[in-house]
């Protein structure tokens, strides 16, 4: 096996074990919060405090492995992961939601570390086989599809007497898998002259519209997904469904997220990014129409795999766009800016979901949804018309 395959496959596994940590804390995280917290509104507080901690996170990473590389960032991260998984069980035994919200924080940080695996794919791969690097990558949550609800299950119940304090004892344990495969990652360090050149300013970067696609795409597919997925379970548990129940459905949601990664690749070179994210649009809205149709377990199941599929063609369709922005020089700082916005907003949206359905209602929370995805919509169809046809397209190869 070459050195680029073999990054790209240790780069899957990592993927897979951070992806199957934060399904984890997903099915979990907002009922240890309304379980801890007096204000049962702050159920979700501890999720938004994840975003929070990954957005903070992703410029200093970026910025990290740029000067000393993918490998000493990642292990930074999983390092960090550890701590505030371990905080956190220490927190669900003295029933503390203050610690508990710190202990997350601190993966957030490492999940900011870990949103780079897609970007290291980009390194490790040849021209020709970069979408389906950054596609192979994001689809190492398929593994998180299955693994992530089963173990959260299974491990909730480790310690009889404090429930899913076993759940974030069995994150620890993917962490120690995930730092022992990162010993094995070979990917250069950028060039002295990469290292140190600045290339373009921010505000020239920023106004290009392959980097506004890339940007509005991500942000929106982000932000919608971590809006109803969020909320998901709390609407559940809150119709008298079991806790399994919601498990199954997050499961769905997670697999539906990472199985087209398989094919996404494949399929933005036959149809073009753009077609393949405006299709990843339309099924988030046909997600919301399901959503506003009942509230029985198959409800929630078909929309949630819809809504998982929607993210992964945005998601991936943007990601690639955004190669198409910046220079070697450029690479980490866009990089950085794109996923601090991206996650600025989800941020946002994981501490509102809490809100919406606490102080509104699950209908509430889709019809919220709505309007990004309309906008997000509409200024993608607008910049299609605008640029297919002039020289701007044909230099950056924008389909």
């Amino acid at each position: 096996m070459n050195r680029a395959k073999k990054n790209v496959l240790l780069l899957v596994l990592c993927q897979a074990l951070a992806m199957t940590g934060i399904t984890i804390l997903g099915t979990i995280a907002g009922l240890i919060g309304q379980s801890l917290a007096a204000d049962k509104s702050l159920a979700t507080l501890p999720l938004a405090l994840l975003m929070l901690g990954t957005m903070s996170t992703t410029i200093p990473a970026s910025l990290l492995m740029k000067q000393w590389g993918r490998q000493f960032g990642f292990i930074v991260g999983v390092l960090i992961g550890m701590v505030g998984s371990a905080l956190g069980v220490y927190a669900i035994f003295y029933t503390n939601f203050s610690l508990f919200c710190l202990a997350i924080l601190l993966f957030g940080v490492f999940n900011g570390f870990a949103g780079f695996y897609r970007f290291a794919a980009i390194d490790a791969a040849t021209d020709g086989f970069r979408h389906q690097a950054v596609s192979l990558v994001v689809g190492g949550g398929v593994i998180a599809a299955f693994l992530g609800p089963g173990l959260a299950t299974w491990s909730k119940d480790w310690f009889t007497s404090v429930t899913f304090a076993g759940s974030l004892v069995s994150i620890i344990g993917l962490q120690l898998i995930a730092g022992f495969l990162l010993l094995w990652i070979d990917i250069p360090l950028s060039s002295k002259a990469e290292r140190q050149e600045t290339g373009r300013p921010l505000t020239a970067i920023v106004q290009q519209p392959v980097f506004i696609i890339a940007v509005l795409n991500s942000v929106c597919g982000y932000g919608v997904m971590i809006l109803v997925m969020t909320a998901t379970p709390l609407a559940m548990v809150a119709y008298s469904h079991s806790f399994e129940a919601a498990a199954s459905v997050i499961q769905w949601h997670v697999l539906g997220m990472f199985a087209p990664s398989f094919v996404t690749g494949f399929m933005i070179a036959k149809f073009g990014r753009i077609n393949i994210i405006l299709w990843g649009v339309m099924l988030n809205l046909l997600c919301i129409v399901i959503n506003l149709q009942g509230n029985s377990i198959t409800n929630f199941t078909v929309a949630l795999l819809i809504l998982g599929i929607g993210w992964n063609f945005m998601f991936v369709g943007s990601t690639t766009f955004l190669t198409e922005a910046y220079t070697p020089a450029e690479k980490a700082k866009t990089q950085a800016i794109q996923d601090f916005i991206m996650f600025g907003f989800v941020t946002f949206a994981t501490f509102f979901s809490g809100r919406l359905l606490h102080s509104f209602s699950w209908q509430t929370v889709n019809y919220v949804a709505l309007p990004p995805l309309m906008v997000t919509l509409a200024v993608t169809l607008w910049l299609r018309k605008r640029y297919f046809s002039s020289a701007y397209s044909k230099s950056y190869q924008i389909r």
